[in-house]
């Protein structure tokens, strides 16, 4: 495995780039910091070599912008209410860094944290985060670990794993942002989506808290059961999408959760290549990067709203306050234990 210097960050801390490469040629590019997919490149139907994911070329960018490109999330992903939750009798306070909610834990998120490597080969590598009681606001020492393995078949696969010493919340994803035309390309809005999701979760307003409701998509703009480009229904006249300035939205997925099942299915005509997306998790947060904002991305690269799209497996956001939803209360002593994948061809 190839290891190289990515950059320093203001503060003196030098953060490295591991390469992880497959028999096909397609690469994995992983930063220490934030256990970020930095990028991922494979061929399109004519040869030539695309870069699929959005990002950054010196890891000071990734502590300087708020896109969250390519990093791993937690303690817990999404939105937490007011930053509010009770566990064990006792009331928890987060940081508010969303409107009046807390967002992928705070500003001082795994993200922009350097991990540690514990394991690497040739195909994989194992990045490992420890977390003290009380960090973020959240209950117990929380050992987390993150194994990214890129396999002869072009799958990405992301496996986590955790362990606390008391009762805590864990919720952990991925934040990569997808362009299947190539990550400078512009506008991902022709770029077709499948969902493996019945039903979503509508929220209140703009602050994208859900109401509890688990909501059918059936007539609906929300309903991508059958690929449809990922633009055509984005400026519908549809409550939900006015309050999200298009799709941001978690869907519930079809299916047990705790088994792995396909969760997405996404397709490019321009280069050919198709990404089919699996999980075992209870939903994912479909993200249309209707908020990136104009500014410089890898290679001069200028990236802009809708440029890429977020699949974030997870936890329904603000799980722990509902009833209604599957909870991500991980006990004392246990393991936390998920996959998520990723897999490319091309037609």
């Amino acid at each position: 495995m190839e290891k190289k210097k990515f950059g320093v960050l203001n503060d003196g801390t030098e953060i490295s780039l591991y390469t992880l490469k497959n028999a096909d040629g397609m690469t994995a590019r992983v930063a220490d910091l934030g256990a970020t997919l930095v990028s991922l490149e494979l061929k399109d139907a004519d040869g030539v070599v695309r870069d699929v994911v959005l990002g950054y070329d010196t890891p000071q960018e990734y502590v300087d912008n708020t896109c969250y490109f390519g990093a791993v999330i937690g303690r817990s992903a999404n939105r937490i209410d007011k930053g509010r939750f009770v566990l064990g009798g006792r009331m928890y306070q987060l940081a508010v860094n969303d409107n009046e909610n807390n967002l992928h834990s705070g500003p001082d998120g795994y993200d922009i944290r350097r991990w540690e490597v514990v394991q690497q080969d040739g195909s994989s590598i194992t990045f490992a985060l420890d977390s003290p009681d009380g960090d973020q606001g959240f209950p117990g020492d929380f050992h987390v670990e993150i194994q990214y393995t890129l396999t002869d078949e072009d799958e990405l696969i992301l496996h986590y794993t955790g362990i606390s010493g008391a009762d805590t919340v864990a919720n952990l994803t991925n934040h990569s942002y997808f362009n299947l035309a190539g990550h400078e390309s512009g506008p991902i809005l022709d770029q077709t989506l499948m969902l493996a999701a019945d039903a979503y979760t509508p929220v209140i307003d703009s602050q994208a808290i859900p109401t509890g409701e688990i909501a059918p998509v059936k007539g609906t703009p929300m309903d991508f059961t059958a690929a449809k480009p990922i633009g055509r229904d984005i400026g519908a006249d549809f409550e939900q999408l006015r309050f999200g300035q298009g799709y941001d939205h978690n869907f519930a997925l079809r299916g047990e959760a705790g088994t792995k099942r396909k969760m997405a299915e996404a397709f490019c005509e321009k280069t050919g290549i198709r990404m089919e997306a699996f999980t075992d998790c209870p939903g994912v947060q479909f993200y249309a990067g209707n908020f990136i904002t104009e500014h410089k991305g890898k290679g001069g690269a200028v990236y802009g709203p809708r440029q890429g799209f977020c699949l974030e497996s997870q936890y329904y956001p603000n799980s722990v306050n509902q009833e209604g939803f599957a909870s991500p209360l991980l006990k004392a002593g246990e393991k936390y234990d998920t996959t998520t994948s990723y897999k490319f061809s091309v037609k």
